[in-house]
């Protein structure tokens, strides 16, 4: 197998800076989208939630159906999720009244039962190991849960934690430099850090949305939340753009 197959095959993009950039802007824009439909719309949570997973089931769809990489559909199946993320979340802790920290739980045990029954299934859980439709579904629907997730964990952390936005925003990028340490100077397992940071930016995410386009009296900033979201979308295009975007290393170029 050539290089230029190799990377025909690969549809997710090669994990760098960039890409962790991007994924922290894409997942604030979920959280200011989201509360734009469900709050500034009033459609509400049970509305946003089937609005945006009907619009993540296509992208996810489209994905899987791509012969190749494409950065700009990639991060739109990105963005859905975070958003379909945001929605579900705030529906499954305030409408069917779990609270954040139920919440947060119940979605924690949803991640970890599909990485194992993705490992069970594939063999692998890697971001580098996405050869099969079946890998792409479970690298999604893992990708869909964790976001769901930051979205608790956030709301939990700045609300039920106390701390506020700001405070629980500097909690997780805390946690996010712990994750980087780890990976450049001990032997930690890479595919569990890869895990580990792509949930922990989600409540980094969110907590940085709620605090751009909450009321003042509850700590925010009172920002609009379709105009942040604009400039969010226009930053994101911008950099996917600007910064590198190449398929990451597919599993036969080991071989």
């Amino acid at each position: 197998m050539t290089e230029q197959e190799r990377d025909v095959l690969s549809k997710v993009p090669a994990v760098t800076l960039g890409f962790w950039i991007i994924k922290i802007l894409a997942t604030t824009l979920g959280e200011t989208a989201g509360d734009t439909v469900t709050m500034t719309m009033k459609l509400g949570y049970l509305a946003g939630t089937a609005i945006f997973m009907t619009v993540l089931a296509l992208l996810v769809w489209r994905q899987i159906a791509a012969r190749r990489f494409h950065p700009f559909l990639y991060w739109a199946t990105i963005v859905a999720s975070t958003t379909a993320g945001t929605a579900l979340a705030d529906f499954a802790t305030r409408s069917l009244g779990i609270g954040y920290t139920g919440g947060s739980l119940l979605l924690l045990a949803c991640v970890l039962a599909s990485l194992a029954a993705w490992r069970w299934t594939t063999g692998s859980i890697s971001s580098d190991a996405i050869s099969t439709p079946r890998a792409e579904a479970f690298y999604w629907l893992t990708i869909t849960f964790s976001q769901t997730l930051g979205t608790a964990l956030g709301d939990w952390t700045a609300d039920t934690g106390g701390l506020g936005y700001v405070g629980a925003a500097l909690v997780f990028g805390a946690l996010l430099a712990v994750v980087a340490g780890l990976y450049f100077w001990t032997r930690v397992n890479r595919v569990l850090l890869f895990w580990a940071a792509f949930i922990l930016t989600r409540p980094l995410g969110a907590t940085v949305g709620d605090f751009l386009d909450k009321p003042v009296d509850h700590g925010g900033l009172a920002f609009s939340r379709p105009l942040a979201s604009a400039v969010l979308a226009a930053v994101i295009i911008v950099l996917i753009l600007v910064l590198p975007q190449r398929a990451g290393r597919h599993p036969g170029e080991a071989a």
